[in-house]
């Protein structure tokens, strides 16, 4: 089943010349069909990559997903036309009378900033405990998973002497997990971040399993034991050259920054990087979408936590 989107939206043209299976959303509604309701915080500054690298991963179920965009109210996007956020967004106060079967809340880049000096994050914490109640199970990404587990359960985030950037190895610690199921023994997860959370704060917590976690990378998925919270710290839903992208614009700003690890050939940023976490990061989406379906009610309605 597809990912139902508006025509207009720029990952339409985008995922349909990739052969990804979507469906217009006017077409969708004229069919007796109830769709899952997934909301998509995208707190990303490059809003329309953003969008096309989530809805690549939720497109591979075959289930009928429906997507709502959500953006903080409080903070004006500076890198996204007026235009595209007006027609394509909505607002916590929008949808906040509403239900959804799945949300993810993305990454972003305020990780120098304490939580509290965020200027959403007033916002932040309503769409957070809005989810309690409303979602029947939230993935929260890389900053916005270390600011989950700063809000539920006050566990700090750490700085790292230097970037964490590359391409690293994971193993499981949970053969049966529900979001693992598939998954190799090793796969490999893109990261990119100056902070983290410790295994120790986590494991403090009874509520709390750790999925999969490296060697050099730490935490990677972090999850209750009702799947209800996830907190992912890799970005499987990276494009082939995201992390390229970012590598050459701190290279031309001057910024001191490593070659992403495992990433180039030989470690050649003149080479054409490696693609070795896609086949995991679209069988986490699509066990996600899978376990949502089979613990969400079919009025939705009638989620209630």
């Amino acid at each position: 089943m597809p990912v139902i989107i508006p025509k207009k939206l720029p990952a339409n043209k985008i995922l349909r010349n990739e052969n990804i299976f979507i469906m217009d959303k006017e077409i969708a509604e004229k069919q007796d069909i109830r769709p899952l309701e997934i909301a998509l915080v995208n707190l990303m500054p490059t809003k329309i990559q953003t969008e096309t690298q989530f809805l690549r991963m939720l497109s591979n179920s075959p289930i009928q997903i429906n997507v709502e965009f959500i953006h903080p109210e409080s903070h004006k996007s500076k890198h996204t036309s007026e235009s595209h956020m007006r027609e394509f967004y909505k607002t916590y106060e929008e949808i906040k009378h509403r239900k959804f079967d799945g949300m993810i809340i993305t990454g972003a880049p305020v990780e120098h900033l304490d939580y509290e000096q965020v200027d959403y994050w007033e916002e932040m914490k309503k769409i957070m405990q809005y989810s309690q109640t409303n979602v029947t199970s939230t993935v929260y990404i890389c900053w916005g998973a270390q600011a989950a587990l700063y809000y539920f359960y006050s566990i700090p985030k750490y700085s790292l002497d230097r970037k964490l950037f590359g391409v690293f190895a994971h193993k499981k610690k949970d053969e049966n997990c529900m979001l693992l199921r598939g998954f190799d023994d090793i796969f490999y997860v893109p990261h990119s971040r100056h902070t983290t959370v410790r295994r120790q704060d986590i494991e403090n917590v009874d509520e709390l399993d750790i999925l999969a976690c490296s060697k050099d990378a730490g935490i990677h998925i972090a999850s209750t034991k009702n799947y209800r919270k996830i907190f992912v710290m890799g970005h499987s839903e990276y494009d082939r050259d995201t992390l390229k992208n970012e590598y050459d614009r701190d290279i031309k700003l001057g910024k001191k920054i490593n070659v992403p690890n495992n990433y180039y050939p030989d470690d050649n940023p003149k080479m054409k990087p490696f693609v070795k976490w896609k086949a995991h990061g679209n069988m986490f989406f699509k066990n996600w979408v899978n376990l949502v379906y089979q613990e969400t009610p079919f009025d939705i309605n009638e989620i209630k936590y």
